[in-house]
């Protein structure tokens, strides 16, 4: 068995197999290596990320065809997908950015929302991991919205326009004016950056450290010998239950969280002012 498969901190980390829940020790886990494919090696964050992006295929069109036909929806399931894609639109997406101009920024942060979500709740399934605890899916995913802001920025004001007019209004004299507003300017685009690299880490730290708690509590059990071995297990799996409810909340929590900031940042750059 691979060495990382012995330590509990093993289920947060990215690493070549899918680890899946087995009654024998001393690891309790059963370990599928997943193949290299053109010289790329697959991972268990990989395939959660395709496992998300299947189930949006799966699911939202079929709720999108349920909602069309239908004037009122009926069923639990339907219900929850409409009335989060309404709060998104209604809630996030308009008041964020503005009006009903929004909506042509809805088809990416519906995307962003229900992927993050998923991948988020994929964390808690017994053999997923959650993609999101890793830095460089939330990187991409702060990258992606980054690239949204200047693109929507640029085609709102045009490229000169919008690189002018991150600068704020300088009340100063003529002469401080050129160098005053090279270093505006400066601190402006280094700003742009940060929010963006901040959007990344706070999904990332949070749903990281979620799941490191989760995993030392359940390695309070692998850790446990003899006649303490079954209050400890009777504990740690009440203490798992319990803050995989709030792990559950943190999941809808941080999607929103980062679609919300995202929508802030769109709105921020088509009306800057």
């Amino acid at each position: 068995m691979p060495e990382h498969g012995h330590s509990p901190l093993s289920h947060v980390v990215d690493h070549p197999s899918l680890e899946f829940p087995h009654w024998q020790g001393p690891t309790y886990s059963l370990e599928m290596e997943l193949p290299r494919i053109a010289g790329l090696q697959i991972t268990r964050f990989m395939v959660t990320e395709v496992v998300a992006a299947i189930l949006m295929l799966l699911i939202l069109p079929l709720v999108v065809r349920q909602i069309r036909k239908t004037p009122v929806s009926r069923g639990w399931f339907v219900n929850l997908f409409e009335a989060l894609l309404l709060f998104i639109r209604d809630q996030v997406a308009r008041p964020a950015i503005g009006g009903h101009g929004a909506d042509k920024f809805l088809p990416y942060l519906w995307t962003l929302f229900f992927f993050i979500l998923f991948n988020n709740l994929l964390g808690l399934v017994p053999g997923m991991a959650s993609a999101t605890g890793n830095i460089n899916v939330t990187a991409v995913l702060a990258l992606m919205t980054l690239g949204t802001v200047v693109l929507a920025g640029m085609r709102e004001m045009g490229v000169a326009g919008f690189w002018i007019g991150i600068v704020p209004h300088l009340d100063v004299p003529w002469w401080l004016k050129p160098p005053l507003w090279g270093l505006m300017f400066v601190i402006e685009v280094a700003g742009l950056l940060i929010r963006h690299v901040v959007l990344a880490v706070r999904l990332f730290a949070n749903m990281f450290a979620g799941h490191v708690v989760l995993a030392v509590i359940l390695g309070f059990i692998i850790m446990a010998q003899g006649f303490i071995f079954w209050p400890v297990m009777g504990a740690s799996v009440f203490g798992l239950i319990l803050l995989s409810l709030l792990e559950m909340f943190v999941a809808f929590l941080q999607a929103y969280i980062f679609t919300f900031l995202s929508a802030l940042f769109i709105g921020s750059a088509v009306h800057p002012h």
